[in-house]
Parts: C-alpha cells; sequence; structure tokens
C-alpha cells in the first residue's frame, strides 16, 4: 500500500516486475485499505503482496486483523508475503508484534526482510538478511548471493559486533525512541495548521502542512530560509507516493535527533511556516 518506500519502485523496475499501489491517506492514520481495493488490483499475473511493517515513511503499524486479512488474501489467491521488518524492535503500542512468520497457514509463502542498519543505527551499512521457508526462493536467491563476491568487510565486522549488544543497548534505545517521538508528535500538532497521526512505529512520522506545495516548501526552507541562522531539512512526502498529487502538503520528518534539537526544529519550523509566501490556511 502507499506511500511505497521509493527503493522498492527502482527495484522492482530494474527487476522487469510492476508495483501496482493501493493508496491510503493521513485522514485514515495510513491504516490498511479494505480488501475490495487489493481484489480490485489481483490478476493473473499477480506474484505478491508487499508490506513495510512498521511502515516507512509513516510509522504505521499493522494491527492483527490486519494482518489476518492479508493473510488470507494471500492464501486465496496462492501469492507471497513480502514483509519488510527493519523496524520491528521500534513498536510503541504495547500490544504484541505480528509479524508475517506469526501467519498460520502461509508459512511457507512468507518472506521476511531484517537489516542491521535501522536497530544498530548503521544506516550505511546495507547488511541484513532475508528469511523464508520456501526452499525454491532460498535457491534462487542464492544464485543472486554467489553472483557477488561479498557483503563489505568493514560492514561485516560492524555487523557482527552490533549482534553482540546487549539487551540494555537495545532498551535504552526504545525509551529514547518513545521519548523523541512524544516530543516531536505533540510539538508538530501544536503548531497551528500541523497535523501528524501517532506514529505506532519505526521512527518517523508523516505530517500535514499549511503549505501549496512541500517540495516547494522543503527547497526554500533550505534556500532562502532562516531563523537566527538555521533552518529546518525534511524530505517532501510526494516522493513516497505513486498517485500523482499525493502528498502534495505532506513531510516526512525522521525523529533521529536528541530531544533538545526536536523541540529546537520544532520552533524553527514553526517560524518558517509563518513566513513562508506559499502558506494555506
Amino acid at each position: 500500500p502507499e506511500p511505497a518506500y521509493a527503493n522498492y519502485m527502482a527495484f522492482a523496475i530494474s527487476a522487469g516486475a510492476k508495483i501496482r499501489t493501493i493508496a491510503t491517506t493521513i485522514e485514515e492514520g495510513f491504516s490498511l485499505p479494505k480488501v475490495e481495493k487489493f481484489e480490485e488490483l489481483i490478476n493473473e499475473r499477480t506474484r505478491a503482496i508487499l508490506i513495510c511493517n512498521p511502515n516507512n515513511p509513516t510509522g504505521y503499524l499493522y494491527t492483527r486483523r490486519e494482518m489476518n486479512q492479508i493473510r488470507d488474501l494471500v492464501k486465496k489467491y496462492d501469492l507471497f508475503l513480502f514483509s519488510d521488518e527493519v523496524y520491528r524492535e521500534f513498536i510503541y503500542t504495547g500490544s504484541p508484534y505480528i509479524s508475517a512468520c506469526h501467519l498460520e497457514g502461509i508459512e511457507n509463502n512468507v518472506v521476511l526482510i531484517d537489516s542491521v542498519s535501522k536497530r544498530y543505527s548503521e544506516c550505511g551499512i546495507r547488511i541484513g538478511a532475508l528469511i523464508t521457508k520456501n526452499k525454491e526462493i532460498r535457491d534462487a536467491v542464492m544464485k543472486f548471493c554467489q553472483a557477488r563476491l561479498s557483503p563489505p568487510l568493514i560492514g561485516q565486522i560492524a555487523a557482527e559486533a552490533s549482534l553482540d549488544a546487549d539487551e540494555d543497548y537495545l532498551r535504552d534505545t526504545y525509551d529514547e525512541y518513545v521519548e523523541r517521538r512524544k516530543c516531536l508528535i505533540d510539538g508538530l500538532n501544536r503548531i497551528p495548521g500541523v497535523y501528524s497521526p501517532i506514529p505506532m512505529g519505526a521512527f518517523y512520522t508523516v505530517a500535514k502542512l499549511p503549505v501549496d506545495d512541500s517540495d516547494k516548501f522543503c527547497a526554500w526552507c533550505l534556500s532562502e530560509f532562516e531563523y537566527e541562522g538555521q533552518t529546518v531539512f525534511m524530505a517532501p512526502a510526494s516522493g513516497f507516493y505513486t498517485t500523482p498529487g499525493a502528498g502534495r502538503n505532506e513531510v516526512r520528518i525522521a525523529y533521529v535527533l536528541k530531544k533538545d534539537d526536536l523541540n529546537r526544529a520544532l520552533f524553527v519550523l514553526q517560524k518558517a511556516l509563518e513566513a513562508y509566501p506559499g502558506r494555506t490556511e
């Protein structure tokens, strides 16, 4: 479902595959679209459903009910389910996490993607895992793995060391993200004209701003605006959609800064919105 993370589309095109997206909206909290929307797009060429859970860029976390709906679609049409779960350590609902690997009856249809890059804040180290019980998929993947000499050596060393981190690291990191999330979301929703749903996972949110065009606004912040020598750097949300015009007044914000820095960024953002010539009401 949209917003689709940009890399998925690029990889699909290079592989000769076609991704057919199903739009969801910030007004709906980016929840799973109705099953009927999926079935309208499924045809004899459909091979898989792709989800990112918890989601980048929205922070949305699929509920047990939604995951069961996806499972039923996979079973009904004999599809694969590709589940990007690299943010699964960052879930803020208090409810048990429902992984695609927990879904009964489709064990041989699930392909789970994991990575060290998010859990251990090693975003430049592209080392992770593809996990599946499907032997045919494993054999196909191994052909690609063996076509490469190896992942980067320094990345392998760092990733191996990260796996030895104790529980205190993961717990402290999680607690810090809980505090940062509250700081950011409360601060955004206090700014006049700004709205952000509460993300239930990952460390991103998509916020709606009172601007005519978020691409122009983000560029304006970097090229023309400053407040006491500072500005804000955000990602226009339009780049995460495939529907023309979608996300036009939305941005993605990552709460990866310290709380003091987030508070300052929120203050500067409010000043930028007050000064922006393309502000809407």
